[in-house]
């Protein structure tokens, strides 16, 4: 009679235990394991494979390109001091954590349906958020000094140092990772799984989802009006150069208007790489915190969110591998090896004319309208001719 009384009393005590888990509504890692199977794991077998193909071929090619742009600067001390390569080497860091963060967070979630607890998803969820983050961050600070290298070609020198350009980064990395581990650090989804939580990312409210979001795209707004820019400054100083060097007015004319199309091509090409990867993605994301995502949306976002990481790979072609003299160095480098290399002009000359801090966008093509003209000294010739301009009236 003991034992029947006892076996009851302790059947009691757990069935109370567990109403009043209910009640308190403790997580039940098995309820939420199976929730979040039901609610982000939409993708086939044929789909997962296709993502799991892109991710394992991507990942390597972006982890591979960007290690080579950040040892090509590194042994570099000439590029080392020129605050153009720090932002560029800056955009190859972000696009290496891009590569290990995306791939392995992806391929987790998506390839082998894999759901982590609250903190260990907001983690990985947060270095991907950093990675792309900080990416987009140097994209940014890359185009302003581009604008500052032609728009203030005279003093750039004095206004991007490479100390400044150091202190610019490091306020860069630290909003990113602050804005980044935001979710992890307690703004997360109240509901956990449940709305008003993001159907695309657990445990991730609409509120920051949006708040990121609206940054991203002031983010990318900001550089395509910096090239825009650009390309207008660009125009005025070949017009002016042109000018200077005492060129016919066709043969100035056809020069403006050849460097204008190179300009152009690149910057288009710069652009439309740019908005084409990071504007699906995003436009997802705004759908999803205005309304209740389907099955089949939340499909084409993965696939959507894939070109974040082909992004990646590409800017190591059009920042770093297109600068004439990031090829030299890498060209030095190989050649130490015994591994010819062509990496000077048509003729075959090293080109050994000064240049300045800054690369401009047009420095990558093979054709430029000044061949051996000095930022300084056409500075020089401009402030000799507005002397001349304005004495010219006071010996009349």
């Amino acid at each position: 009679m003991e034992t029947t009384e006892t076996l009851l009393d302790t059947t009691t005590s757990n069935n109370n235990d567990s109403s009043l888990a209910a009640s308190l509504d403790f997580p039940n890692p098995a309820s939420n394991l199976a929730e979040c199977q039901k609610l982000y794991h939409v993708l086939s077998e044929t789909e997962r494979r296709a993502i799991g193909s892109i991710c394992f071929l991507a990942g390597p090619v972006t982890f591979l390109a960007n290690v080579l742009v950040l040892a090509i600067i590194s042994s570099s001390a000439s590029l080392r001091r020129r605050p153009s390569y720090l932002f560029i080497a800056s955009i190859a860091l972000a696009d290496t954590f891009a590569s290990c963060f995306y791939t392995i967070s992806f391929l987790d979630f998506h390839f082998f349906e894999q759901c982590d607890h609250q903190d260990e998803y907001l983690f990985k969820l947060g270095g991907v958020t950093m990675s792309f983050t900080g990416s987009v961050g140097s994209l940014l600070l890359t185009a302003l000094d581009r604008y500052l290298c032609i728009y203030k070609a005279c003093n750039y020198k004095v206004l991007m140092t490479r100390q400044r350009a150091l202190r610019g980064l490091l306020a860069l990395w630290i909003v990113t990772i602050l804005i980044s581990f935001l979710p992890l650090m307690g703004w997360r989804c109240p509901t956990e799984l449940h709305p008003p939580c993001s159907k695309l990312f657990p445990y991730v409210s609409h509120l920051y989802l949006a708040s990121w979001v609206s940054f991203i795209l002031m983010v990318l707004l900001l550089i395509v009006v910096s090239y825009i820019l650009i390309l207008w400054k660009a125009h005025q100083h070949e017009a002016l150069v042109s000018g200077l060097q005492g060129l016919s007015v066709i043969q100035g004319g056809q020069a403006r208007m050849r460097m204008d199309i190179h300009l152009a091509q690149t910057l288009g090409i710069i652009l439309l790489i740019m908005v084409g990867c990071w504007l699906p993605v995003l436009s997802f994301m705004l759908v999803d915190v205005s309304v209740s995502l389907t099955h089949d949306q939340q499909r084409a976002f993965a696939f959507c969110s894939t070109l974040c990481l082909v992004n990646s790979s590409v800017n190591p072609l059009l920042y770093a591998l297109r600068c004439r003299d990031l090829r030299r160095v890498l060209c030095q480098a190989l050649e130490r090896f015994c591994v010819p290399c062509n990496c000077w002009n048509a003729a075959g000359e090293d080109f050994r004319v000064e240049r300045s801090n800054c690369s401009l966008p047009h420095d990558n093509e093979e054709e430029t309208i000044v061949t051996g003209v000095n930022l300084q000294s056409v500075c020089k010739r401009v402030d000799q001719t507005q002397q001349d301009n304005i004495a010219e009236p006071l010996r009349s």
